[in-house]
Formats: C-alpha cells, structure tokens, sequence
C-alpha cells in the first residue's frame, strides 16, 4: 500500500492530508481530522509511512498527546505506531515476501514499499508482541533472525 492508497484511505475516512513546512524534527501531525505532512520529506515511500502512523493517531488517539513526559500519550503514540506497521507490514505481506523469494530487510522493506527504519521498527514493535516467533496460518515468521518458515501436514 502505497501513499496514493493511504491518500485515496484518509479522504474516504474525512481525514484531509495536507503537505506542510514543519520543523525538520516533525515528520507529521494529526489533530481533528486533518494530518499534515512535512513537506520536506521528498520520498513517497517515507511518506506512506508518515502518513500510516498518522491516520494510526485517526483510529487509536484521543485528546492532544503532544507531551510525550506523560505515560498515557506515550501509550497513546506506541497504539497509533503499532497501527501503522500493522497496515504497512502486515504478517501476510512478510509471508507474501517469502513466497517471492525476497531476501534481506532492503529487499523486504523494498517490496513493502517502506523505509528500511520503518521495517525495523514494525518488526520490533512485533518481537514486543508475540517475542521471536509468532505462528501465522500455515506458517510461522521469526523476528531475530527474521525469516518465514512453512508448516507441512503429514
């Protein structure tokens, strides 16, 4: 899912997605269905993931959590984070990966369309989760080191 996709997502949900001049350290803000972007960020691809996280605040958050020195905004921003990779690098996709032979985390947050940092994180936020390995359908996907492995029914 690509940022045209999360665009074409947030207009269907009222949320209006604007490209902004912000600081250099704020890739994105949400506050009453409206995000903006920082518009310094010139990949698409960094932008999905921008955009993912912000539409997790649209879905998950409530009130201003800007003061990230209370637990409950920083709980708040882990929910909307987890949101993002979750739509980003859901556990079929990785799957998906592994049955197109892809290899490597470039190759995989390649495919994906992420940022290499953002696959980091999704993947850790997902060791967090479920710890090293996690059993999906048929499979199971291992976080350190990252691979999937295929169940047989005998």
């Amino acid at each position: 899912m690509g940022y045209e996709d999360l665009l074409l997502e947030s207009e269907s949900l009222g949320v209006s997605v604007y490209e902004k001049t912000l600081s250099d350290r704020i890739k994105g803000l949400y506050s009453n269905n409206v995000v903006c972007i920082n518009k310094k960020i010139e990949s698409s691809i960094e932008k999905a993931c921008v955009l993912a996280e912000e539409l997790g605040h649209y879905h998950t958050t409530s009130g201003n959590i800007l003061d990230q020195t209370k637990l409950i905004n920083r709980k708040q921003e882990k929910l909307a984070r987890s949101w993002g990779y979750e739509k980003l690098v859901p556990l079929h996709k990785i799957i998906e990966a592994h049955k197109n032979h892809v290899t490597g985390r470039f190759e995989l947050a390649e495919f994906l369309g992420v940022t290499e940092s953002f696959l980091e994180c999704a993947i850790e936020r997902y060791r967090e989760r479920f710890g090293d390995t996690v059993k999906y359908e048929n499979y199971t996907i291992c976080f350190n080191p990252l691979g999937v492995i295929e169940m047989f029914d005998y």
